[in-house]
């Protein structure tokens, strides 16, 4: 082979390489444009990526030892806070982006800004932001005993 020839099939791998290489985040980034809307993010990291605001921290005047927290709370784009309950009443209220929340033995149930869901006291339910590209951000309405309004963690289910 020649060498003028070697140089020029060697320049023409490159070049295809280089093609390659550059397509594939395109594709990658095309499949995540239109995930399932469904999809659940890896819960196998925790609460990555959620960041809460205190809006609210209160006693409940004349109910001796009752508190009510409210959070202004931010996922974002696939953050998931893995099943969990709270010892208190929780109220949920959707102010930008879409998440999804599913309690145990429930249908997952889609949320958009302006949508809430009240989940009673010690329900199990895991809730996440199924977006690759938006955050979702909601308030979060909890009044109970005081030091029994935080989250409680649960094992993953079988």
């Amino acid at each position: 082979m020649k060498p003028m020839t070697a140089i020029h099939l060697v320049t023409v791998a490159a070049l295809a390489i280089l093609s390659l290489a550059a397509a594939r985040p395109a594709r990658a980034e095309q499949g995540a444009v239109n995930p399932p809307e469904l999809d659940m993010p890896d819960a196998t990291h925790g609460k990555i990526g959620i960041t809460h605001k205190s809006l609210l921290k209160s006693d409940v005047p004349g109910n001796s030892g009752q508190e009510v927290i409210v959070w202004d709370t931010e996922y974002a784009p696939r953050a998931i806070n893995p099943r969990h309950y709270h010892p208190a009443a929780i109220t949920f209220y959707v102010v930008s982006g879409t998440g999804i929340w599913q309690e145990d033995g429930k249908a997952p149930l889609t949320l958009k800004a302006g949508d809430s869901l009240f989940v009673p006291a010690g329900t199990t339910h895991a809730h996440w932001n199924p977006s690759y590209t938006e955050s979702l951000r909601f308030l979060e309405f909890i009044a109970g005993a005081r030091d029994k309004v935080r989250p409680e963690p649960q094992p993953h289910s079988n």
